[in-house]
């Protein structure tokens, strides 16, 4: 193209400059495309060495592409010049367009700086439009801007040309072809960079979408092969808590199989006395402890522990519930709290937890005309009123402390010594006659014996819900609400007929007796009052009877 005379250029040279601006265009990586442009400026332009010197993220311009001459192309590429030299290369000599062209009179000052650059020496121009060894001419390539122009956008790098085939500078068809050929390069390295980043996002999408699919894979894992049972559940909206999916471990814990399990919700398989436990902790990270249902009727207590899963990131979210068994943990919890208030020979209730129960039933408040041991009245006034916990109640300011016992059913007791149809909480005090005699002649083994078979003999005299504890020794004691006074000395009669009836122990029979004191319990009055009454009672009784009816046989 340089040896042709302007303004006729041959068609063979717009075509080699067509095909080079094609191949630019359908290079297979940003690396091939800075190639083709350093390549083409070679075979189609005319020009003997060309470089393109890329804007890297920081601003600086690294020397991307060289064509023309290896030694200067392995001398100079891959190194570095800086933003400020280049931006002070461009804003001096001559302005050809978008061009920017500096004689070899002016280029002297810009020998020093950090430009990679290949130098030449030589005679000074024998004609005006010689090419000088030291002349500069550079292309800018700018990102095609909002508004289509050349130099609209960003510049992207420096297109850098050197000594033309002809030896002259170029005339105004030469300027037009390499402001075009440099157009025509920033959009194919800009589309370049475009595939590259699609490549590459691609490529990370793909690893992202592989680490995805692997973890669903460890998950699906993790859950199905957890050995303690787990469930996703859906979170919110109407059908909050809907079981979607269990693992082996809970269908096997619960006897159901998986097909089931999607037809419930934990409330609907949690024992009924659990409902609030549940409702409580189903929140994230919420924990409790509570009892599902088997397939068979029967209730294993289990751990919830609660997490909340994001299927996306603004997507559904569902609850991952991990069920441990405790059922055996909660077994020798509750023998620990058992053997802790039972009786570890007769296995009823011990000392402490009759008076726990008695105090449950009593407030401190004494019904009206109901006699007690301390003035519950004036006491209610000047010290804080108390549950029967012994937690004291709050009151607002100017409220009655009476009105903490609106809503509590006060035990009462019969008037006199006629049944006058009051029921009330009735304490039978129950004292074993001829016990040390057994103990003495037959050992203790036997002993133990009558205490296990008279207690056996008293909780099956009483009804359900009466309470039969062992105070300690040969003394037991029952609770018995909403009796009148002749069921009381009706019962006590019953239970002692029950007692008196021969007992086999170590191979004999052998019989105690039975002695009761009936006591009435009523809010007012302490657990210990309330026992030392019927205590009481049951000496007086003792005594009034003949010794040989409370000798044992």
């Amino acid at each position: 193209m340089e040896t042709e005379s302007e303004p006729y250029v041959r068609l063979a040279s717009l075509r080699q400059l067509h095909q080079v601006m094609a191949d630019m265009n359908t290079a297979r990586s940003l690396a091939d495309t800075l190639q083709t442009v350093a390549d083409g400026a070679v075979h189609a332009l005319g020009y003997e060495l060309a470089c393109v010197n890329l804007v890297r993220p920081d601003g600086d311009l690294v020397v991307a592409a060289f064509a023309g001459n290896p030694a200067a192309e392995a001398l100079i590429t891959g190194r570095v010049g800086s933003r400020e030299a280049w931006d002070r290369r461009l804003g001096m000599g001559e302005r050809w367009g978008d061009l920017v062209f500096i004689p070899h009179t002016e280029g002297w000052v810009l020998d020093d700086d950090d430009v990679p650059q290949w130098y030449t020496d030589g005679p000074a121009p024998r004609f005006a439009d010689e090419w000088h060894p030291a002349d500069r001419l550079f292309a800018p390539m700018y990102a095609p801007g909002p508004h289509g122009g050349r130099s609209s956008g960003e510049l992207i790098g420096v297109l850098s040309v050197d000594r033309p085939r002809n030896g002259r500078h170029p005339g105004a068809w030469g300027r037009e072809a390499l402001q075009m050929y440099a157009f025509q390069a920033a959009i194919a390295i800009s589309n370049a960079r475009l595939r590259a980043n699609m490549q590459r996002a691609l490529v990370r999408l793909e690893r992202e979408q592989q680490a995805l699919r692997a973890s669903e894979e460890s998950f699906r894992q993790a859950f199905e092969y957890a050995p303690s049972g787990m469930a996703i559940a859906e979170m919110g909206g109407e059908q909050h808590g809907r079981i979607l999916r269990t693992n082996d471990a809970l269908c096997r814990l619960l006897g159901r199989p998986a097909s089931a399990m999607r037809r419930y919700s934990f409330s609907d398989l949690v024992h009924p006395e659990d409902i609030g436990t549940l409702l409580r902790t189903s929140a994230e990270g919420g924990r409790a402890e509570l009892r599902l249902g088997r397939r068979d009727g029967s209730y294993v207590w289990v751990s919830l522990r609660n997490s909340v899963v994001a299927d996306a990131a603004d997507g559904p979210r569902f609850l991952l519930t991990h069920v441990e068994d405790i059922e055996e943990r909660k077994r020798r919890e509750l023998q620990l709290a058992h053997r802790a208030s039972h009786d570890s020979l007769t296995g009823l209730p011990n000392s402490a937890e009759l008076r726990a129960r008695l105090s449950a039933r009593l407030c401190t408040r004494p019904p009206a005309g109901q006699p007690t041991a301390v003035d519950a009245m004036d006491a209610a006034w000047s010290h804080p009123v108390a549950d029967s916990g012994g937690h004291p109640f709050d009151f607002p300011a100017g409220a009655d402390p009476y009105d903490a016992y609106d809503h509590h059913v006060h035990a009462v007791a019969p008037e006199g010594d006629r049944d006058d149809g009051t029921k009330g909480l009735a304490v039978l005090f129950c004292d074993l006659d001829g016990f040390k005699s057994i103990n003495d002649r037959f050992g203790h083994n036997a002993g133990d014996a009558v205490l296990i078979e008279v207690a056996r003999r008293l909780s099956n005299g009483v009804r359900d819900g009466d309470t039969v504890a062992r105070l300690g020794g040969d003394e037991f004691v029952i609770l018995a609400d909403g009796l009148g006074r002749a069921d009381a000395q009706d019962l006590a009669v019953r239970l002692r007929n029950e007692i008196i009836q021969p007992i086999r122990a170590e191979g004999r029979a052998v019989r105690v007796g039975a002695s009761f004191g009936i006591g009435w319990a009523h809010c007012g009055m302490t657990a210990d009052e309330v026992l030392k009454s019927a205590d009481e009672r049951m000496y007086v009784e003792k005594r009034s009877r003949p010794k040989q009816h409370r000798r044992a046989g």
